[in-house]
C-alpha cells in the first residue's frame, strides 16, 4: 500500500469561449461555430461541459434551435 501513489487530476478552470474572443451575438447561420456544441447525437451539449458563460448558454440554446428549424443543422442524428 506504501508504494501506491495517488493520482490527483488538476481540473482547470473552464472560460467562455465567446466571452475571450469577444463575441457579442452568437449568429445561427455560422454553422460551423454550432456544430462544436452540439454532441455525435444531436443533443445541446450542457453548460457544465462546455464551460460557456450562462448568457452564452442562452444565445447558443436560442442559435441552435433556429439553426434547426431551417435545416441548417439536423435535429437527430441517425446511425
Amino acid at each position: 500500500m506504501a508504494n501506491i501513489q495517488q493520482r490527483r487530476f488538476i481540473r482547470r478552470k473552464k472560460y467562455c469561449k465567446f466571452c475571450a474572443e469577444k463575441i457579442e451575438k452568437i449568429d445561427y447561420k455560422n454553422v460551423d461555430l454550432l456544430k462544436s456544441f452540439i454532441s455525435e447525437r444531436g443533443r445541446i451539449i450542457p453548460r457544465r461541459i462546455s464551460g460557456v458563460c450562462s448568457k452564452h448558454q442562452r444565445q447558443l440554446a436560442r442559435a441552435v434551435k433556429r439553426a434547426r428549424h431551417l435545416a441548417l443543422l439536423p435535429f437527430v442524428k441517425i446511425d
